[in-house]
């Protein structure tokens, strides 16, 4: 029988990481062989489930993920832009699956990425979940059939620690909104609002952005119109949701011709 994919996990300290590891750990698909950290974390060196507080796994943490990356079929990767398109690279030239959840690369980042794309499989997204990628959809297609008498907002909440806004996901709905009536995101976009800005302007898709406690994400898409209003809501309560669905990219993107896929290829969306 075949050996199931070798996943290395970055970023293995963060709250995200630990949650990768534990589900790679748990799964009879996959079989963790690496996991990165930065140089001077003082997890380097150390076996990562003890590093967890638990039992030894057999897998030492690096600070070279390179190494790593040559041992793996693929790389999941909730880190951060800088670090993500150094990453990238590495795993491009291993010919690894990139699993990328970071958020906060701007259309730059996303550009320098492509040079990757054309020697591995990458698979990006604001948000991994299932039920986060069916709204999508459904935003593009209400978008689709509302004309602009319905202004659309994006309203999201993620916890106090969240160093972003608005979140992927929030842009990744304003994205399919904006694809929905056939208009560029960034011509329309209307986001930290304050003080005296005037009377909303007609077309222009707007975000809000909570931060507060330990909200683990919360997504509303509303189309309001005078007289009535339509909300499309999503509320994650676990964050293993975005693991879950990031070895579910990791094991689709295995023997995927190189290129730059999403969460919608994945699902078959």
């Amino acid at each position: 029988m075949a050996q199931t994919p070798a996943i290395t996990i970055t970023g293995a300290s963060g709250r995200m990481g630990q949650m990768l590891l534990q589900t790679v750990l748990n799964s009879d698909k996959a079989r963790l062989v690496g996991a990165v950290e930065r140089k001077g974390h003082p997890w380097v060196g150390r076996d990562v489930g003890e590093a967890m507080g638990g039992q030894a796994v057999g897998v030492v943490v690096t600070d070279e993920p390179l190494e790593a990356f040559a041992l793996s079929q693929a790389v999941i990767d909730f880190t951060a832009p800088a670090a993500t398109l150094e990453f990238a690279a590495l795993a491009a030239q291993a010919r690894a699956v990139h699993v990328i959840g970071t958020t906060g690369m701007s259309e730059d980042d996303l550009e320098k990425l492509e040079p990757a794309s054309r020697h591995a499989v990458i698979v990006r997204a604001g948000n991994m979940s299932l039920g986060v990628n069916l709204l999508t959809k459904l935003t593009e297609k209400v978008a689709a059939a509302l004309d602009e008498d319905f202004d659309i907002e994006i309203i999201e909440a993620h916890h106090h620690h969240k160093v972003d806004a608005p979140s992927g996901t929030a842009l990744m709905l304003g994205e399919a909104a904006a694809a929905g009536r056939g208009v560029s995101l960034s011509d329309m976009r209307d986001s930290g609002r304050d003080g005296i800005t005037g009377a909303r302007k007609r077309g222009d898709i707007g975000f809000a952005a909570i931060r507060g406690g330990d909200i683990v994400g919360e997504h509303d898409v509303l189309f309001a119109s005078a007289g009535e209003r339509i909300i499309l809501r999503h509320v994650a309560t676990d964050r293993a949701i975005f693991a879950r669905g990031a070895l579910k990219a990791a094991l689709w993107g295995q023997g995927k011709k190189p290129g730059h896929y999403d969460m919608m290829d994945v699902l078959g969306l």
